[in-house]
């Protein structure tokens, strides 16, 4: 059966509850791995038959656990995963438009394709203390990112990509 594996970094937990609610909606639909960044090695990125990726931003870029993610894995897959689908989640203290522009450009260079506009949830923590600070996702936003996991993991077991 195809397997949807979601990677995702968190520090302060918003990331955390986005990948927990689309991992629980894909496995309803299909099979699925949750992986955290630090913990996922090229051989897992080979083995799966789509991806779900979801870091915050920070800075205005992906959070370094993610960033090292992509450097460790990135070379030892290159040219073996092209063309399988992705989507990408960010939790984002104001608009995540640069985390997601850079993961998009790693994505393009693995030649992965994109199946779903990115998910940007914004925190608005724009102070140091709600910047660090755990989060918590509405439970609006937690259905949209199982809406995410539910659609990709239907789509790989359907075959639809």
């Amino acid at each position: 059966m195809p397997d949807l594996l979601i990677v995702y970094h968190s520090r302060t937990g918003g990331s955390r509850q986005m990948a927990q609610a689309a991992f629980e909606a894909a496995c309803a639909e299909g099979s699925a791995r949750l992986l955290e960044a630090n913990e996922t090695h090229w051989p897992d990125l080979l083995d799966a038959s789509g991806y779900l990726f979801c870091a915050p931003e920070n800075l205005a870029t992906l959070s370094g656990a993610m960033k090292e993610f992509f450097d460790r894995c990135y070379y030892p897959v290159l040219g073996q995963i092209a063309g399988r689908p992705y989507a990408q989640m960010i939790c984002a203290g104001s608009d995540g438009e640069g985390a997601s522009r850079q993961l998009a450009r790693i994505a393009t260079g693995w030649r992965l394709r994109e199946v779903q506009s990115p998910l940007i949830v914004c925190t608005h923590a724009q102070s140091p203390e709600a910047i660090l600070a755990d989060k918590v996702i509405s439970p609006e936003d937690l259905a949209r990112c199982a809406e995410l996991g539910a659609a990709l993991g239907a789509g790989l077991a359907m075959g639809a990509f």
